[in-house]
């Protein structure tokens, strides 16, 4: 099939990547709103050409791919809503869905029949086509939020080709999905930004980071990440993360109470509830 991937950065690179290492894609076109992002995916072989506007890239193509940050993606929808062919799917890689839906019915017209949202729980803090990963989708879960619209066909095509790319495939509402991604992954990211930021506003920062081990790389791999594609992300899903974040505060203003009262029982049963919960998390992951 012809692609198009409007977003070359490191999702766009990856799933370029997947693509031509299994040769699903016969060509494979890239649009991105910093023209060097795309001629460096073509350098790099991950795509067969770049275009100039989104609208001349999906021009004649089977499969729409919008990797873009999220914050852009609904001025994209606008670009290329009167090129959507007959037979063609649009579909996305957003880390929130139910606003992308919205700008999606209101943006594409007729179109919207053809866009399925699909969000793949993937990623890393590297940014760019450089980064790209082909097996990064190997394993993964791919969220598909379809609405009632969504035409069948569709909807088979962009799975098909996740699986093919070695993803599973979950089927959830999208505001289903915004609430739990709130909590699994677009607070994570803030905290660890906060935390951050915390320590490089210290005037002793420098000192302290060179004590810091491997316990706080852990913790803040993430907020090496792009800051702007976050930005956008946590905004796209304020409501949600804004109550989760909410909740995590009155969690930590009971910590900080049992620490001021010594309050060594209520201290060790957050922590074992959190180490129990932890680790049967890491052996779900590492399981069969």
């Amino acid at each position: 099939m012809k692609v198009a991937i409007l977003g070359c950065g490191f999702i766009g690179g990856s799933l370029a990547a997947a693509l031509r290492r299994r040769r699903l894609a016969s060509s494979i076109t890239g649009y991105d709103i910093d023209p060097l992002t795309a001629a460096r995916g073509v350098a790099l072989g991950l795509l067969d050409a770049s275009s100039s506007t989104a609208a001349l890239a999906v021009q004649g193509v089977d499969l729409v791919v919008l990797a873009a940050p999220v914050g852009s993606i609904p001025a994209l929808f606008g670009q290329i809503a009167a090129e959507i062919g007959p037979d063609s799917v649009v579909t996305d890689v957003g880390s929130t869905k139910a606003g992308l839906i919205g700008a999606a019915r209101a943006e594409l017209g007729r179109a919207f029949e053809h866009f399925v949202p699909a969000h793949p729980i993937a990623g890393g803090e590297r940014p760019g086509p450089e980064a790209a990963d082909p097996d990064l989708f190997e394993g993964c879960t791919v969220v598909i939020t379809t609405s009632a619209e969504t035409r069948a066909d569709a909807v088979l095509r962009v799975e098909q080709m996740w699986r093919s790319c070695g993803a599973r495939i979950a089927q959830m509402d999208a505001a289903e999905h915004d609430r739990i991604l709130a909590c699994v992954s677009h607070l994570p990211h803030v905290l660890a930004y906060a935390l951050v930021a915390h320590i490089a506003g210290r005037a002793d920062s420098e000192r302290v980071l060179s004590l810091a081990g491997p316990g706080f790389r852990d913790f803040t791999r993430i907020a090496a990440s792009n800051a702007q594609l976050w930005r956008d992300i946590v905004l796209a899903n304020r409501e949600a993360v804004g109550s989760e974040l909410q909740e995590l505060i009155a969690e930590l203003q009971q910590a900080q109470a049992a620490l001021a009262a010594s309050d060594a029982r209520a201290l060790q049963e957050l922590f074992e509830l959190a180490s129990r919960t932890r680790r049967a998390f890491g052996e779900r992951q590492d399981g069969p």
